[in-house]
């Protein structure tokens, strides 16, 4: 009977951090998922460690090949590893509701909000902080990745149809979601074709 108090006041200890946690992430990001990775790692990985690395970038992985926000997905697949199903709901409620309430409050004066120039110069310097953190957060998740010839070879790809879809209109626009699904498809057969010929 001891064991199982022990246990429900772990789970429940757990659930109330999940939501401590996402709520803060909530809070403190600005400008979308991506500039929410740098904040999770920091606190999902490098403060509570429910993740570790590779953990996180797998996570990332799936959240990024499934329907839905990055953020929920996230804070979805985090709160089901932690608590089940509960812990799922929890961090999901505690990612979306600081955006609920501010989004909230600031409908009530918008009018005057959206004309009120501290605001605006406010937004100019947040576009450029979450530039750093995305790119914090690519710097971290590449530091964790195995590096070989395929690894450069998709990555250049990757980024050269990027840029070029992106930046020069005589390219044909290549939506990012086929360029994860051929790096998907490269990976599987790298995988199949030359790493078990290695073996072998």
């Amino acid at each position: 009977m001891k064991i199982t108090l022990k246990s429900n006041n772990n789970k429940l200890k757990n659930i109330f951090l999940l939501f401590v946690k996402f709520f803060k992430i909530g809070v403190f990001t600005f400008g979308g998922g991506y500039a929410m990775i740098s904040l999770i790692h920091a606190e999902i990985v490098g403060k509570i460690k429910w993740l570790d690395d590779d953990e996180m970038t797998n996570l990332l992985v799936i959240v990024q090949s499934t329907p839905g926000v990055l953020a929920i997905n996230t804070a979805t697949f985090v709160g089901y590893k932690v608590a089940g199903v509960a812990g799922s709901a929890v961090a999901a409620v505690g990612v979306t509701l600081p955006s609920l309430l501010i989004i909230g409050a600031i409908s009530l004066v918008f009018d005057e909000f959206k004309n009120f120039k501290y605001v605006a110069y406010a937004f100019n310097g947040i576009r450029a902080g979450v530039v750093l953190l995305i790119f914090n957060a690519v710097l971290k998740l590449n530091s964790k990745n195995k590096k070989d010839l395929f690894y450069y070879i998709v990555l250049g790809l990757t980024v050269i149809v990027s840029l070029l879809s992106q930046y020069y209109p005589q390219f044909p626009k290549v939506n990012a979601i086929y360029i994860l699904i051929a790096a998907m498809v490269l990976g599987i057969f790298y995988t199949f074709v030359f790493l078990r010929e290695k073996k072998k």
